[in-house]
Order: structure tokens, then sequence, then C-alpha cells
């Protein structure tokens, strides 16, 4: 794209990136700027000094071809989209400037704490931040290495599904003045239980991919945003699970202005190249990009470090390592990854993955009425655990064409997925450490995987709601069930 510029002393320009995906290559007026890899997470580049009056242009080249050792790898389930999939933006700042900041509520609740981080040279200059709905406003003196970091006593509305408050924060350096609107709020756990701001919460939720509904293709509207969050909301959800890599920000902050808690998680999906450190690299990379982003956010509350993720050696010593990353980067919240492998002990499933040693809150993924026995069999499972320690079902479901009907037991029918969803439930009921769920999934989504004539047509149907916004009767269940759900 061919634009002008406003050439300026004392300032800054960067171009910055939302998602490529899935390798990019970037130049400016023909010159190699940089790269970077990695689909759903954003990048940026210096051009001061790079920029021209007139006729500067970018060129993206985009590669989306999977790779063995990559970050997703070769075998998914969801559509390769390529190419640009969000926003580009051509940034001016001065020459000091805010790079970053990190605002929340301290884990016993009692202060507003985090830091505030300054680029350039230092003159003496000083950051000034503000909460006028809490009447604070701090002065900081940046240390040598930039970094401002404060804490101040406050009783600031704690965010909530059912008051998600959200106070607007100024941070101002010289001319240049930040604002946002940031939620407090506390999240552990403790035992089997959850706790958002000190009380026990079940999270009824719902996966979600970033997929359009009443077109084909990634998310790129906020009407296509508010769609989606409208639907888990009419749901009856709290929360939701962004499957399977980081969402675009203004999904991340929509969610959180509805009040809708969320598990965000990058692509360790499946079989990745475990023993591979260059693998090991990218991922730790889409994780810190993906915590760096959103760390503002009182609504994320878990970080997501894998799905259905096969045993070995190798695959626990790189999760282990990513959530160790995890936490350095981000004490606030918990660490959690969706595991579908599970022991039999006197007729029960046993969760005993030792990955459940690791994180905070252990998602099992059980596709019981669906890729294993009847539907009326699911209320009959019984689940132990190794750990005392909160359980998300974080995928369950079947499929069928919206509109198909016919017996219980005729598959791809609205009756049959209704069934996997009635037994399923009442499994769920049964899981004295349950404490969340996020069936799968909203809405039907391209997959590559799935061939089914006349019925998936390049189609996961495993939606509670079509492509075309057509409810299936699943959808209605679950809704009941949320509602007398506390």
């Amino acid at each position: 794209k061919s634009f002008d510029f406003d050439i300026r002393e004392g300032q800054r320009s960067f171009v910055y990136f939302e998602a490529v995906n899935y390798e990019a290559k970037v130049y400016l007026n023909g010159e190699l700027l940089g790269a970077h890899e990695g689909g759903f997470t954003p990048f940026q580049f210096e051009v001061t000094g790079k920029l021209k009056t007139k006729d500067n242009f970018i060129v993206v080249k985009v590669d989306n071809k999977r790779k063995k050792d990559g970050i997703p790898t070769l075998n998914s389930d969801w559509w390769n989209y390529g190419g640009i999939t969000r926003s580009v933006h051509v940034i001016t700042v001065p020459d000091l400037h805010i790079s970053d900041y990190t605002i929340a509520l301290s884990k016993d609740g009692k202060n507003i704490e985090g830091q505030v981080v300054v680029d350039g040279k230092l003159t003496g200059d000083k950051v000034f931040l503000s909460i006028p709905e809490l009447k604070k406003s701090i002065e900081l003196q940046p240390e040598s290495n930039g970094v401002s970091r404060f804490s101040f006593k406050a009783k600031p509305e704690l965010w909530s599904p059912e008051q998600p408050k959200l106070y607007k924060v100024q941070i101002q350096l010289g001319t240049e003045k930040i604002t946002d609107h940031i939620g407090f709020r506390t999240i552990e756990t403790e035992g089997y239980d959850i706790l958002l701001n000190g009380k026990s919460v079940f999270l009824k939720g719902i996966c979600i991919h970033e997929e359009a509904p009443y077109k084909t293709g990634r998310v790129t509207s906020e009407e296509e945003i508010l769609t989606l969050l409208g639907w888990a909301k009419e749901l009856g959800c709290n929360y939701i699970r962004l499957a399977h890599y980081p969402h675009s920000e203004k999904m991340v902050k929509e969610a959180e202005r509805l009040g809708l808690m969320i598990w965000s998680e990058i692509p360790v999906y499946w079989t990745v190249s475990f023993g591979n450190e260059l693998t090991y690299a990218l991922a730790e990379q889409q994780l810190e990009e993906m915590i760096m982003r959103d760390k503002n956010r009182a609504a994320v509350v878990l970080w997501g470090i894998a799905n259905e993720t096969p045993l070995s050696e190798n695959r626990f010593t790189f999760l282990k390592k990513l959530a160790e990353k995890a936490r350095s980067l981000d004490s606030s919240r918990l660490i959690t990854a969706a595991l579908d492998t599970q022991s039999e002990k006197n007729g029960s499933k046993l969760i005993d993955d030792p990955l459940g040693d690791v994180v905070d809150v252990i998602g099992i993924n059980s596709y019981c009425g669906w890729y294993y026995g009847e539907p009326s069999s699911c209320s009959d499972v019984k689940w132990e655990s190794l750990y005392e320690k909160p359980m998300i079902m974080s995928e369950i479901g079947g499929g069928a064409l919206a509109g198909l009907h016919g017996e219980l037991n005729e598959r791809w029918t609205e009756e049959y997925m209704d069934d996997v969803y009635k037994y399923n439930l009442e499994m769920i009921d049964n899981i004295s450490f349950l404490r969340g769920m996020t069936p799968w999934i909203l809405m039907d989504f391209r997959s590559a995987r799935r061939h089914l004539k006349n019925i998936q047509k390049d189609f996961n149907r495993k939606g509670l709601i079509s492509e075309q916004g057509e409810k299936k009767k699943a959808f209605y269940r679950l809704q009941e069930y949320y509602k007398n759900k506390n």
C-alpha cells in the first residue's frame, strides 16, 4: 500500500501488525525491514528515518504453509487462512515515549500496583498516572532502565461477569497521553475451587474459533465479534475459551466489556515437535507475545499452554518450561492445558497426566457419545483425579447438520447431538471437583479434515449454531442447563 508521511523532528515511527499468518517478511520502499513467524500475535518494526514524505510503500510477503516443526504443526482441525488477517498501523511516538505498562489489583486485593516503562533518552521527565473515578493521581520517576514501579491503596469496584466494571486509566509522559480502560479483580484456586474476587465461581462457557459468522473467513469486523459474543451471552455463558490460538485484541476487549471471562491459548496443538529446541522457542515467543498484549485485560483469567498433546518425556519438559515462562511473565493468572489422556481405575476415568501437577486448573477433553460409547452410557462415566485441583471440562460434544432431523440413534441429526449433550451434562453433574466447562463449540467452522459429503462439506459440525446462524437443539439444552446452574 502506498502512503505519504508527515516527517517531524523528535519522533519515532513503527509499522505494527496485529497478525499475519504465518511467516511474514516485511519490506519498506524495497528494503527488508524484518521477519516474523507466528500467525496470531502482533509484531512491529521501527521505521524511523526510513520513511519519505511521499510515495512510501509497504510490501508483505506471507507464507501460510504449515511446517512439522512449527507452532501450530502440520496437522490441525481448523482452516489455515493466510495473508494479513488483522489490521496494520503506522504509529508515531515521541523520541522518549511510553513503551509498556502493567496495571492490576494486588493478589491480596488491597492495592493497585504495576509498572510503566519508557523508552528513549531520559532527561528527568516524570510519568503521571491517574484513575479519575478513584480520585487517584501519582507521579513516577523512571529509573535508569526506564522502569517506574508503583503500588497504592485503593478500593475499586471489582470486575466480574455480573458487574464488568472498567476504570478509565490515563498515563502521561510529556505530550504523550495514553488512555486505557482497565478492570480490577483477583483470580486464584483453593483446593478444587476457582476463586474470583475471593468467591468460588463455576465457569459456564463455550469454545469459540475466530471464524466469521454468515461467511467464510477470519473474523475481521466488530459486528462479527459482537455476533459471536452475543450468542455466547444468549447461551448463558460467563466465560469463553478462545481456541486454539490468540484471538484479536478487539475480541478480548469486547468480551471483557460484556463480562465474559477468558481462557486464551497458544497453538501448541496435537503432535508438536516437542524435542526440537527451535519449536520450543517459537512456542515461547507466541506465549510471550500473547501475554504482553493482554496482560492488562481483567477478563483473561487462564493462560492455556497446550491442547490434546500426547504423553512423552519431551512433551512434559516442553510444557513445564512453558508454564514456568508464563508464570515468570505474569503471576496473577492461572495456567491450564486441555488434556485428553486418562487411565482407568475401578471403572472410573483417572486423571493422571503428569502435566496435572504443573498447571493450576486441569482441562479435560472428552467426547463420550461421539468418539466412543453410546450417548446414554455417558451419564454413568465416573471421574477421579490424582490432583487436588479444579477441573474444567474443556471439550465435550458431538456433531449435527443444522436442520437435519431423525431418530435419536441417527448420527448427524440434531436429535443425536442433543442426546449427546443430555447425558454428558448428567455426567458433569457427578464430577465433584468440576468447576467449569466449555463444550465444543459455539459455531460450525471450516476444517480441511472434514469431507463428509452432504453433511460436513469442509466444516466441523460440532457447533451449537451453524455458520449461517441456525441454532441447533443442543443450544437450547445447554442454555437451560446454564440457566439453572449456580
